[in-house]
Order: structure tokens, then C-alpha cells, then sequence
């Protein structure tokens, strides 16, 4: 029987799936629930060492036997310590070693608790990984912790080999043996790079072909990278495509774009069979939130995400594969790979997503990014700034030539326009920037510098306040906390956009914005960088976007 402790179970489970074989067992309390199960299971050659200092080194010699990784268990507090001069001899020397240390809860370290210090990370920059796994009382403790445990095993051969730390907090009771089996865990392998000799390659290729249901998202890229059409051909058929604005030009075809508006408007039998049984992902941020829900809920079979860094990227948490290489490399690698054959998922998702009407709105937000982006000039840039912005954007059509960019690496609002006016100060294109009043107000000093030039226009979007909280779902907004949580004012940008040289123009209807929009978005160079202030009502604006969600829902019945 094993412990109940079921970080210890995933961790002990996982090591088996990666092949630590060679495992170390020091004495302790603590860690007997790591001794019982991992003595007790057949697949572990176990050898009891007392003293830590030689238990380390001890390991560091079954690994060099062989070459694969060995183990060491040792109990908390000042034990673990005594495994430093090994573990800085297994770095030094990339031995794959794997440190596993039980832990006290982390609320009793630093109150006087016996064998007690803070464990996680003790060995600094000495190891290549280390973790610190939770223990487990939820679903998403369960996938974290087993994210963790991947993570840090695959580290210990990745770019060379080298040791590792795992560290265990182990809550009492700690002598419960009632489990009679490990759980199944999930698995993850990382290739590094694709050869065609390679065994692992052929079967790769072999589980791509059995699966019909394929969806590929791609998520942030900052560059443009086209496909010849002898790869284009073979690879755009095979695959539901789904991007964002933010994607730019990196895929071998026309992207489905309004899956976000798709998935909203979809019943739950509709919804059932758009799931992809295989996902692969590149890129980076993926905006829409729906989009991760979809998949977080209905998980596909497999996880793909391709990287030139090998990183473990788990955001629909069912990652089980790392390719480590360039994703266009593997995209034209696997292309003459893929069966003769047209699957009909593709098609389910393009035929939905058509029959979706291009949005129409009213006098607000959206109407004045919806109006700026159909008349953008060609070879643009177009600047998104976070929160409500970046989201309307996706809802509206843009052309291929049209550069997209937006800080999606936190994601928040500051910065925007600093980013932007950067950018253009460097740029021989035009460049639009869409922005909200908050995030505008937020960063205005972006235009406190003498770096400005003509190829500069902001569409300020002024709504006083931060509208996209009254879109929440499930956010109600007492009297009291909703002048905190929306910030509202009644700010204009008018002064400071006149004060520093811009060409200013004020909207407050549908015949304003158009006469705007015509001067905003003329290809022609003009002599000062424009702004153009659009004041909507933020209530309004939030009543226009949920009933053209909810239409689109009806729609659908």
C-alpha cells in the first residue's frame, strides 16, 4: 500500500514515466511517506544511506553508471543542507541528479517549528530546475503539481544534463498507507528538434496521422513569415487554423479569426464537435478567453506546442508534447508527412465561422475601431493597446498587409503608447494607434518627448472609465466600490495633445467620426502627428457589445 499523499503519488508515478530507476533513501520522518512508496514499488532499485553528504555523492555515482538519472530522498530541515557539496558537484559535472526533499507546510516555516528552513530554491543557481510542488485538495492543484513534477524531470537532460530539485511539503498525518495503486499521470516528453532517423520521429508522425480532428492556434508574433505555396497547398487542409490580429502573417492560409464570437454563439452539441482531438500550438499570447475555457474544459487528446526553446507552455492544461524548434521549420518538416487525405474538421470550422455576419454597430467603441480598421491603408502599422481594445479589434476583419502589434507579454495597460511611439519613431510606415482613455491617461507622458513625428495618429477611445468592467460576467458593482473599480473621470486628452504639437480632433456622433475617420486614416503624409478623441457613453458601449453577442447566440438556435 502506498501513502495518500497525493503530490507524493504524482511525483512518485512521474518518476517512473521518465526513467529514474536508481533512487537514494535517506532516514527521516518527513520524507517516510516518499521512503514507504518508493521502497515498496517494484520499478525502483532503492539504496539506504544515512549520512546525506555521501547519500548525495552516492547518487551522483549511480548516475554516472549508466548515464541516466538516479535519485536522492532526504527528510527536512538542515538534512537537506548536507546535500549541497553533491549537488554542486552534479551541476559542475551535468550529472542528472534528482534532489527530493520533504517539506514541512510552508505556514509553519519560520514559527519555531522543528526541522524547519525555507527549502524551496536552497540551492540557487547550483541546480537547473527547482520546485516546489503543492499539495493537493483541487483539480487545478492536481495539474499544477503534475506540471511541476514534468517540468523538473525533464530539465535534468535538457540542453545538457544536471541535477534538479524537488521539494515535497508533506502535511500530517504522514503514516497513512491506503492507496493500493499509483494514479495514471500525464506524461510530458519534449523532442528536440526532428530527425528522421530517429525512432521517436516516426512515431510522432505516426500518432499526427491518426488523429482527423487537428486545430492549430497561433498565438502572438511580431514578424512575417510566408509559406511556399508547395507547402501552403499541403498543409492548410489539414488543420482547423485559428489566430488573432496578433499573429500577423505566420500561417499557410486564411485563418479562422472570429472563433471568440464562434464559441459564444455555439450550443453545447455544437460545441462537442468542434473539439480537436490533437491541438499544436506556436506563437506566443493567445488573447481570448473563451477560446482558453473551451479547450481548458473540453481538453483534446494531445498537446503539441512547438518552440525553438523547448519550453513547457501548459495554457489548456493537457499539454503532453515539447517540440523544441523552429515551428516553421516543422510545419514545412511534417508537411509531405500528412496523409493524402482531407479531413472534414477543417471545414466545420471555416463553414461555422462564415456564416457569422461581419458586425455592425451603432455610434460607440467598437463602431470607431470597426470604422479605422476598414479603411486602413496598406502597409500599415496598427498599434493595439490591452483591455477592451485589443478584444474589439479581433472582432472586425483586417488586411494581411497590415502589421499588428500590442504588448501581450503581461498584458497590461502601461506602456501602450510609450511602445507605440517607439516603435514609429523608428518606423518608414504609417502608424495607428488605438487606445483607451484609462490606459491613455495611464501612459500619457509617452508624449512628453521630442520624438514625435507626422507618421504618428492615436484614436483615443474616452468613455470615462474603464468600461470593459461593466462586460464581466459575474461583477456587480455596489454604489460605493464602482468608482474605485472603474475609474471614472472626465478627462480629455484636448491640452496635452495640442501642447505637444498634435493635429487635435474631437467626436461625439456617427457623422463626426466618419468625417474624422476619412482625414485619420488618408495615406497621404501630413505635416503633424494627429489625435482624434472619440467620447462614447461606457454603459451604452457595454449594452451595444452583449446584445451583438447575444444575437449572434439567438442566431444560432
Amino acid at each position: 500500500m502506498y501513502t495518500d499523499k497525493k503530490n507524493i503519488l504524482q511525483l512518485v508515478a512521474l518518476l517512473e514515466a521518465h526513467g529514474v530507476k536508481k533512487i537514494v533513501l535517506c532516514p527521516g520522518s518527513r520524507n517516510i511517506p516518499l521512503v514507504h512508496t518508493l521502497s515498496t514499488h517494484s520499478s525502483f532499485t532503492c539504496y539506504p544511506v544515512t549520512d546525506e553528504r555521501s547519500a548525495g555523492f552516492f547518487a551522483i555515482g549511480l548516475a554516472l553508471n549508466g548515464g541516466g538519472p538516479a535519485a536522492v530522498c532526504c527528510t527536512s530541515g538542515t538534512a537537506l543542507l548536507n546535500l549541497h557539496p553533491a549537488v554542486a558537484e552534479a551541476f559542475y559535472q551535468n550529472v542528472p541528479l534528482v534532489v527530493i526533499s520533504a517539506d514541512r507546510p510552508a505556514a509553519w516555516i519560520g514559527q519555531m517549528d522543528g526541522q524547519t528552513l525555507p527549502q524551496p530554491g536552497v540551492f540557487g543557481n547550483l541546480v537547473k530546475k527547482s520546485v516546489s510542488l503543492p499539495e493537493i485538495y483541487t483539480d487545478e492543484d492536481e495539474w499544477y503539481c503534475n506540471r511541476l513534477i514534468n517540468e523538473a524531470l525533464l530539465e535534468t537532460h535538457h540542453h545538457g544534463k544536471g541535477p534538479v530539485h524537488i521539494n515535497v511539503p508533506v502535511t500530517e498525518p504522514i503514516f497513512r498507507f491506503t492507496v493500493e495503486s499509483l494514479p495514471e499521470v500525464r506524461v510530458i516528453t519534449r523532442y528536440q528538434g526532428l530527425n528522421v532517423y530517429d525512432r521517436d520521429y516516426n512515431e510522432l508522425i505516426k500518432r499526427l496521422n491518426q488523429y482527423q480532428k487537428r486545430m492549430i492556434i497561433v498565438g502572438q508574433m511580431n514578424l512575417i513569415y510566408l509559406f511556399e505555396k508547395k507547402y501552403s497547398k499541403l498543409l492548410y487542409k489539414h488543420f482547423a487554423w485559428l489566430t488573432e490580429h496578433i499573429s500577423n502573417q505566420t500561417i499557410p492560409g486564411i485563418p479562422v479569426k472570429n472563433f471568440d464570437v464562434a464559441l459564444y454563439a455555439m450550443d453545447e452539441d455544437t460545441q462537442e464537435k468542434m473539439v480537436p482531438e490533437l491541438l499544436i500550438t506556436y506563437g506566443g499570447h493567445v488573447v481570448s478567453k473563451r477560446l482558453k475555457n473551451f479547450l481548458r474544459k473540453n481538453p483534446p487528446k494531445e498537446h503539441w506546442h512547438v518552440s525553438a526553446d523547448g519550453e513547457v507552455i501548459d495554457l489548456y492544461g493537457s499539454l503532453t508534447t515539447v517540440i523544441e524548434m523552429d515551428p516553421f521549420e516543422f510545419l514545412e518538416k511534417i508537411a509531405f508527412l500528412l496523409e493524402n487525405k482531407t479531413p472534414q474538421y477543417p471545414l466545420l470550422w471555416e463553414n461555422y465561422c462564415k456564416e457569422l455576419p461581419q458586425p455592425e454597430f451603432p455610434y460607440s467603441e467598437m463602431a470607431a475601431i470597426g470604422a479605422l480598421i476598414k479603411a486602413l491603408p496598406e502597409r500599415c502599422a496598427l498599434h493595439l493597446a490591452n483591455s477592451s481594445v485589443i478584444r474589439y479589434a479581433q472582432l472586425f476583419t483586417a488586411a494581411s498587409s497590415v502589421e499588428v502589434c500590442c504588448n501581450r507579454g503581461t498584458s497590461g495597460i502601461e506602456g501602450s503608447l510609450s511602445t507605440a511611439v517607439g516603435y514609429a519613431a523608428a518606423s518608414d510606415k504609417l502608424n495607428f494607434v488605438v487606445i483607451g482613455d484609462l490606459s491613455f491617461f495611464y501612459d500619457m507622458n509617452a508624449l512628453w518627448n521630442t520624438n514625435l513625428g507626422p507618421n504618428l495618429r492615436i484614436l483615443l477611445l474616452n468613455n470615462g472609465g474603464g468600461e470593459i468592467f461593466h462586460t464581466l460576467p459575474g461583477l456587480e458593482m455596489s454604489g460605493t466600490s464602482h468608482k474605485f473599480i472603474t475609474a471614472v473621470h472626465k478627462t480629455s486628452a484636448r491640452g496635452w495633445a495640442e501642447e505637444r504639437g498634435f493635429l487635435y480632433q474631437k467626436v461625439e456622433d456617427e457623422v463626426q467620426l466618419e468625417e474624422a475617420m476619412a482625414m485619420f486614416t488618408q495615406p497621404e503624409p501630413m505635416v503633424h502627428p494627429v489625435l482624434v478623441e472619440v467620447f462614447t457613453n461606457k454603459n451604452k458601449d457595454a449594452r451595444i457589445l452583449k446584445d451583438y453577442y447575444h444575437k449572434n447566440k439567438k442566431n444560432d438556435k
